[in-house]
């Protein structure tokens, strides 16, 4: 059965070039309106990017609009939110993909760099996503993707602030696909590596370039926003390979008070990272439980309701 967004409204912020624009048109494409955001230029009129994008949906038989807001703006977010309300009387799809690099070592970059990547990643995807949010749920419907990256993930060598901004939206849909899965709002991170003007400046083989499309990523995207989309995952996406990213705890050791000093705990470091019965928990209460479990089934304490 062919996707489709017939009759849904979709924001898709950074769409101006590079993934977002990718997005934008595949969306427009399968049916959706979308609302192309792309940083406005110094002087307050809306980049050419975001109309070329725009003209190029309208083009093709669909219906698009051009914002000129700063995500990390709470005030422009939600003017951005207001008109497509006016316009279109619904949000369906969130898709927080603006972005930006100051990329340098830690000990040579700037804290205002840090708070700047910080500012437009992070709270960028907080202010969007809370601007929708009360519109979704009174919907009883929405998809979020916020965009993460390798760089959070795994870490990436003069990407400090990139990438405690790309791993910090990873907590945020960890706890906002909880508090919105009563209203089907679901939400998800897309960890996209592609041919961009910010990939383009740290890859120079062309060959490689040439695998890494955007629209192999923008495929994961779509299917992160569908009707029948997962909850609560970190989808990798890059040269037409797609793989699911899962933070994971160990079994683990427990020790009793007497011993436990930092000491015991090293020498039993082999057996905490066995990896043989690691689990993926699904929210904080549940790495409480396991410990406490594990102290009481050795202590003999019965735990069980009264």
């Amino acid at each position: 059965m062919t996707i489709r967004y017939d009759n849904q409204v979709a924001i898709v912020t950074g769409a101006g070039a590079g993934l977002g624009r990718s997005h934008a048109l595949a969306l427009a494409a399968r049916g959706a309106k979308v609302v192309v955001n792309d940083l406005a230029a110094t002087d307050g009129t809306l980049s050419e990017g975001s109309l070329a994008v725009v003209a190029e949906i309208e083009k093709a038989g669909g219906e698009a609009i051009a914002n000129g807001a700063n995500v990390a703006n709470m005030e422009q977010v939600q003017t951005m939110v207001d008109q497509t309300m006016e316009k279109w009387g619904r949000i369906d799809i969130l898709v927080n993909n603006a972005g930006i690099l100051r990329d340098k070592s830690f000990a040579n970059m700037p804290i205002e760099d840090f708070k700047l990547v910080i500012d437009v990643h992070l709270i960028g995807s907080a202010n969007c996503s809370k601007a929708v949010w009360g519109i979704m749920k009174q919907q009883n419907y929405g998809r979020i993707v916020m965009t993460t990256s390798s760089s959070g993930l795994y870490g990436n060598f003069g990407q400090a602030n990139y990438g405690a901004a790309k791993m910090a939206v990873v907590g945020l849909m960890n706890t906002l696909c909880i508090e919105g899965q009563k209203n089907n709002i679901q939400v998800n991170c897309l960890s996209p590596t592609a041919r961009t003007a910010m990939t383009e400046e740290l890859i120079k083989d062309k060959r490689v370039l040439e695998l890494m499309t955007v629209e192999s990523v923008t495929t994961g995207l779509l299917a992160l926003v569908a009707n029948n989309a997962p909850n609560r995952t970190i989808l990798g996406c890059g040269a037409g390979g797609y793989a699911r990213a899962v933070i994971k705890e160990t079994d683990g050791i427990y020790l009793s008070p007497e011993q436990q000093t930092p000491e015991n705990l090293l020498a039993s470091w082999d057996t905490l990272e066995d990896q043989t019965n690691a689990e993926e928990l699904k929210a904080g209460w549940m790495q409480t439980n396991k410990y406490v479990a594990k102290a009481a089934a050795s202590l003999g304490v019965d735990l069980s309701p009264k």
